[in-house]
């Protein structure tokens, strides 16, 4: 097994910077310090390690903190994956792949898209029957929605040099208030870096390598002090 993730997480270094057509397995094994037989042991051919990438993005999916409202939890499916997007190999290498149009025929590309559109209607299925959302408001429509705008931000994002995180708090911003109803509305986060937040709790302190507000140098998490503890010293 962990000869398998050294090959899947360098196979997502390569398929990120290169793209699928320009990806080499000779490059993949050298990264991975492992042999073409060992690679193929575990895939049978350049598009089987390619499909397990893209199959990262549903495998892979962190435990979030549960929220007061599950509005919430549906915005910060999107916060938290724009988040990881920065921070993890493998689901830039999952995104990529899913959105590159000449990459291998026979992938399966659109099981990440059900998925993800399932998942945010259950959640809003849930903030419905709570009386979370506007009357007239199928789950379905705004699942949708969310998803395939959430892909093309991240298109437009990596050409012109963009904050992800910033495009998708834009993106829930404008588009909460119009599927759920005011009093709710007024009470989420829906800040650029959410995704830190939920998925690490209110100060959103993280192994970070990136220059996230609120990241510290990778391996000194542990021992960090929280993210805006000493501005609650002085306020204090």
């Amino acid at each position: 097994m962990r000869t398998r993730q050294a090959i899947l997480e360098a196979a997502a270094v390569v398929f990120d910077e290169q793209g699928y057509d320009a990806a080499k397995l000779s490059d993949i094994v050298n990264i991975a310090r492992v042999t073409k037989g060992a690679l193929y042991f575990h895939f049978d051919s350049k598009e089987g390690l390619a499909q397990a990438v893209i199959d990262a993005q549903n495998e892979h999916r962190p435990t979030v903190l549960p929220q007061e409202y599950k509005a919430q939890e549906f915005l910060d499916m999107g916060m938290v994956f724009s988040h990881r997007l920065r921070h993890e190999v493998l689901m830039r290498a999952s995104a990529r792949l899913t959105l590159d149009q000449a990459a291998g025929r026979n992938l399966d590309k659109a099981a990440p898209y059900r998925a993800w559109i399932d998942e945010h209607v259950r959640v809003l299925q849930d903030a419905k029957r709570r009386g979370e959302l506007l009357p007239n408001v199928d789950p379905l429509v705004p699942s949708r929605m969310i998803v395939g705008s959430f892909a093309g931000l991240n298109t437009m994002s990596h050409t012109l040099g963009l904050d992800l995180e910033e495009q998708v708090s834009e993106l829930y911003t404008y588009v909460m208030p119009s599927i759920v109803v005011p009093a709710v509305a007024i009470r989420l986060d829906t800040a650029p870096r959410r995704g830190a937040r939920a998925l690490h709790g209110p100060r959103g302190a993280h192994a970070c390598a990136h220059g996230c507000p609120g990241g510290v140098p990778v391996g000194a998490a542990e021992t960090a002090e929280p993210v805006g503890a000493a501005a609650d010293r002085v306020s204090a």
